[in-house]
C-alpha cells in the first residue's frame, strides 16, 4: 500500500521538492498550500505541482490551505483521510519571513508569522495526529532551526527569531508527547541559504542565490529522515548536510548553485 505525504506550503519551493522527491518514492502526495492562481514572478500552484506529481506514476491530491484557519485545516485532513487513510508524513513546511527591527515591524507582519509559523505549525500537527497514528513508520517533519540562544539572532529580527523557534519548540514538545504512538517528530533545517522565491526577493537577490544550494538537498535530506524507524528517531534537530554525510553522501557540489562560489551559512547556526 502506498505511503501518504501532507506537505503544507507545497507549491514551490522545498515544499514543492520534498512533494516530488517524495512521489519519485511511491509516495501519493497532498499538495497543501494557499496558490491557486498562477504569479509570473513565483511560479507554481498546487495544481501544477499535482500534474507534476501524478507525471511520476502516483497519486496527488491538490488542496487549497490557508494554515491559519482551523475549519479549512480540519476539512483539508478529512479529505485526506477519505481519499488516502491515513497519513505517513506530515511536513510543517509553510512560513513566514520578516527581518525588520521591532521598532520598523508592522504588527500585523508580527501577526502573520505568529500564525503561520508558531500557531499554523501546531494546528496542523494536532489535526493529523489522529492519522498518523497507526500508519506504518509515521513522521513529522517541521523545517524550523535549532534552538540557539546566541543574542546575535535576536538583535536584528527578534520576532522572526521567535516565531521560528516557536516551531522548534513544538517539535520538542510533541517528539515527547507521541513517543507512546511511536510517532517520529524532528525538525530539519539547511546548513546553507537555500535558492527559494523567500532568498531571491526578501533576502539578498541574485547575489546570494549564487551563493545558496537547491532546494534538492533539503528534499533529499527529509527522504533519508523518513526512511529512518519513526519509534527510535525522534527529537532531533537534523542539519541538511549532517543527514546526507551520514548516509554516505560526499559530493555536495551537485547541490550548489554555483559551485565557484563561497556558500552563504543560513540563519541560526553559528
Amino acid at each position: 500500500m502506498a505511503k501518504t505525504a501532507f506537505i503544507t506550503g507545497a507549491s514551490r519551493g522545498i515544499g514543492r521538492e520534498i512533494a516530488l522527491t517524495l512521489a519519485k518514492k511511491g509516495y501519493n502526495i497532498v499538495v497543501a498550500a494557499k496558490t491557486t492562481d498562477p504569479n509570473p514572478k513565483i511560479p507554481g500552484t498546487i495544481y501544477s505541482v499535482a500534474e507534476e506529481i501524478e507525471a511520476l506514476g502516483v497519486k496527488a491530491l491538490p488542496l487549497k490551505v490557508d494554515i491559519r484557519d482551523d475549519q479549512n485545516v480540519a476539512d483539508a485532513v478529512q479529505k485526506t483521510k477519505e481519499v488516502f487513510g491515513s497519513i505517513n508524513v506530515l511536513v510543517n513546511n509553510a512560513s513566514a519571513i520578516n527581518l525588520s527591527t521591532t521598532e520598523n515591524l508592522d504588527m500585523k507582519r508580527y501577526d502573520l508569522m505568529f500564525d503561520i509559523n508558531v500557531r499554523g505549525t501546531f494546528l496542523v500537527s494536532k489535526l493529523c495526529i489522529p492519522l498518523l497514528k497507526g500508519a506504518e513508520n509515521p513522521h513529522i517533519l517541521t523545517l524550523s532551526p535549532p534552538l540557539n540562544f546566541n543574542p546575535i539572532w535576536f538583535a536584528n529580527f527578534t520576532a522572526y527569531t521567535m516565531a521560528k523557534y516557536g516551531m522548534s519548540m513544538t517539535v520538542i514538545g510533541l517528539s515527547e508527547e507521541l513517543k507512546q504512538y511511536k510517532i517520529a517528530v524532528n525538525a530539519l533545517w539547511p546548513r546553507t541559504t537555500i535558492a527559494t522565491a523567500a532568498v531571491q526577493n526578501l533576502l539578498g537577490g541574485d547575489g546570494l542565490i549564487s551563493q545558496s544550494r537547491i532546494p534538492a538537498i533539503m528534499a533529499d535530506a527529509a527522504a533519508v529522515i523518513f526512511d529512518r524507524p519513526s519509534a527510535t528517531n525522534t527529537g532531533n534537530f537534523y542539519i541538511d548536510e549532517d543527514v546526507l554525510r551520514e548516509s554516505g553522501i560526499s559530493d555536495f557540489d551537485k547541490y550548489a548553485v554555483d559551485p565557484t562560489q563561497k556558500l552563504a551559512p543560513d540563519l541560526f547556526l553559528d
